[in-house]
């Protein structure tokens, strides 16, 4: 499936959230989706369970911590939960290394280069949360 025929399928009600206009997102959630077919494939063999457990927990971590850093009101909450994001983002790409072994090489590939991609995005998000004149995040 691609990201496209993908998005045709996606709620309303999830499209007419602001936080759908944020890349990394949608391709978190995009990837989300996919990964579902990968862990099922890596739980077929009993020595990458593990992997497929991790798997599954790092790429859902993903659109959650850019959702959760989205719906805070300051740049360095937001930053903490997108640097989050963004570091799942890359334990997702090392799980796909892990379990190379069994998924097809083009599908390796394809979820390494979606995890790089929303790495990318989400760096550029931390910078710009970080230069922006915000107020000051109360100290609790």
């Amino acid at each position: 499936m691609t990201f496209k025929q993908w998005e045709a399928l996606v709620p309303d009600v999830i499209r007419q959230d602001t936080l759908w206009k944020v890349e990394a997102y949608r391709l978190s959630l995009f990837l989300g989706d996919i990964a579902w077919e990968d862990v099922t494939s890596l739980l077929r063999d009993r020595r990458t369970t593990d992997i497929a457990d991790q798997l599954s927990r790092s790429v859902a971590r993903i659109s959650a911590c850019i959702a959760e850093g989205y719906s805070r009101n300051c740049g360095k909450a937001r930053s903490t939960f997108y640097e989050y994001a963004c570091g799942s983002a890359r334990e997702s790409r090392d799980w796909y290394f892990k379990g190379r072994r069994l998924l097809k090489p083009q599908v390796v590939e394809h979820r390494m280069d979606l995890c790089a991609q929303i790495s990318r995005l989400t760096l550029r998000m931390i910078s710009t949360e970080r230069s922006r004149n915000r107020r000051v995040c109360p100290d609790n």
